[in-house]
């Protein structure tokens, strides 16, 4: 999920600079070679998974991995996923998410709205419910899990990191992917992959790393997928990491609805938006975007497995 919390929409009568803001950009030129959204949220979205999935294969984005960040928003994750081809999907809870299951949520600022604490026992219970959905075919990650040092403070370190640690263990029971949410935590993320032992495949979604970071990554194998924040005038330190990530360790993600490339930065976001930031990678990287393409899609195939 975002880097960022999500800008209301528009409603009623809305103003014509707030139309203008709300409507999603136009489709960009089609890719040559096909790749996939290796990481965005279709519930998140305006519109029909169907409408999404269309629009996405019409400019050569013909698979997406939908992420869950709850259970609910898991479950339907999978359920998506057993009914599209195209779709495969990803189930964990939100680092954030875990302290509110532990603490409570008084404001109500999750999907769930406002909760009453539940201890690590709710915890437990969930991450059980986690571990269910992982073993389910059409599940191809575990994710996005980690750590969050933004928006949860200390009282809710303890749940991010006991909830994260067992994320790890259950990408490794299952087989599957590990799917990182990375935010101002990156020394304590790397430490606990360490501690626990990463699975063999890892991936730190939407790449909030410096170039120094990345070559830790590279050496132990993490894969690394950047989003369309790496188009962001102030984001030179992501296109540093991407100048140094290995090809065959770099994704391609939307995060979407969030992290619009540039020049439709505020604007929704969605999958069939993926060229932009894939053209963008390409000049980081100097190679040509039919080059990155064949890299991407291969490595996000390898990463989940299909």
């Amino acid at each position: 999920m975002s880097k960022t919390a999500p800008t209301p929409g528009g409603s009623g009568k809305a103003s014509g600079a707030q139309k203008g803001k709300d409507a999603p950009p136009p489709p960009p030129e089609p890719l040559r070679v096909p790749v996939a959204d290796s990481h965005t949220h279709l519930d998140m979205q305006s519109g029909t998974v169907e409408e999404a999935l269309a629009k996405a294969a019409s400019v050569g984005v013909t698979t997406v991995v939908q992420v869950g960040c709850d259970l609910a928003g898991s479950r339907w994750a999978a359920e998506t996923a057993a009914a599209h081809e195209s779709v495969w999907a990803t189930v964990a809870l939100h680092p954030n998410e875990a302290p509110r299951i532990v603490l409570g949520d008084p404001d109500g600022w999750s999907r769930q709205g406002a909760r009453q604490p539940g201890g690590d026992a709710a915890l437990d219970a969930a991450l059980g419910q986690i571990a269910a959905l992982a073993a389910l075919p059409q599940v191809r990650g575990v994710g996005e899990t980690g750590l969050d040092y933004f928006r949860t403070g200390p009282d809710g370190m303890a749940a991010q990191e006991r909830s994260f640690r067992r994320h790890i263990a259950i990408a490794k029971e299952h087989g599957k992917a590990l799917v990182i949410h990375d935010r101002e935590a990156h020394d304590d993320v790397l430490r606990v992959l360490a501690e626990e032992g990463a699975p063999d495949t890892v991936v730190f979604h939407c790449y909030s790393g410096d170039a120094a970071m990345a070559k830790i990554c590279a050496e132990r194998g993490y894969h690394m997928s950047f989003a369309g924040n790496v188009t962001f005038k102030n984001a030179q330190p992501l296109r540093d990491a991407l100048a140094v990530a290995p090809l065959d360790l770099v994704l391609v993600e939307t995060d979407a609805p969030f992290l619009t490339p540039v020049p439709y930065r505020g604007r929704p976001n969605a999958p069939y938006l993926i060229p932009l930031t894939l053209r963008a990678m390409a000049e980081v990287k100097g190679v040509s975007e039919d080059t990155l393409a064949t890299a991407v899609a291969a490595n996000t195939a390898r990463v989940f497995g299909y």
